[in-house]
């Protein structure tokens, strides 16, 4: 019994300390620097093969973008959300927030009512614990993000919604959905 708790232990510290973590049914992670992957191959295809991939992020949208800090400024670097004040979707560096979209709508925005939300409790991916606030936390020093690839999302994905985020294989940039139009960033 001792020697299968140990095992266990091994195998869940080794999973920790790795922290790599794949999303959408795709079954590993590409290369040993990503922390997180999502399910499309290198073309933008789903993995099955089953036809172009149209699903990317949702960024989370807030009224008070301040609400969404961490207390030191240098742990809110690398931030993203949707700012329904202004209908925005915005990155938070080198301590302040960059407009990655011209303003859009926020009519089909609902309301997260989540606990990650309304406790502030969020998911930490690569770490125990984050001084970063968020709903998803990805906490890494030699590890990335592999966003949704999509090719041509302006017509690929027929339903965006606003703050939806994914990387335009075709356009070869980040692509930025604000709730009216995509903006693209190289």
């Amino acid at each position: 019994m001792t020697k299968y708790i140990t095992t266990l232990f091994v195998v869940f510290a080794a999973i920790t300390a790795n922290a790599q973590v794949s999303i959408g049914g795709k079954q590993s992670v590409e290369g040993t620097s990503t922390i997180l992957d999502f399910n499309s191959d290198t073309n933008g295809n789903k993995v099955e093969g089953t036809g172009a991939n149209s699903q990317g992020i949702i960024l989370p949208a807030v009224t008070d973008n301040t609400k969404a800090l961490a207390a030191t400024a240098t742990h809110n670097n690398g931030t993203f959300l949707f700012d329904k004040s202004d209908s925005k979707v915005k990155m938070y560096e080198n301590d302040k927030w960059v407009e990655l979209s011209d303003a859009g709508i926020t009519t089909q925005i609902t309301d997260n009512t989540s606990a990650e939300s309304t406790q502030n409790q969020g998911v930490i991916i690569g770490s125990p614990t984050s001084d970063a606030k968020g709903v998803l936390v990805l906490e890494s020093a030699d590890k990335a993000v592999i966003l949704p690839r999509i090719a041509n999302p302006h017509t690929t994905v027929k339903s965006p919604y606003p703050g939806m985020m994914c990387y335009d294989t075709v356009s070869k940039s980040l692509a930025v959905f604000n709730g009216e139009v995509w903006n693209y960033w190289k």
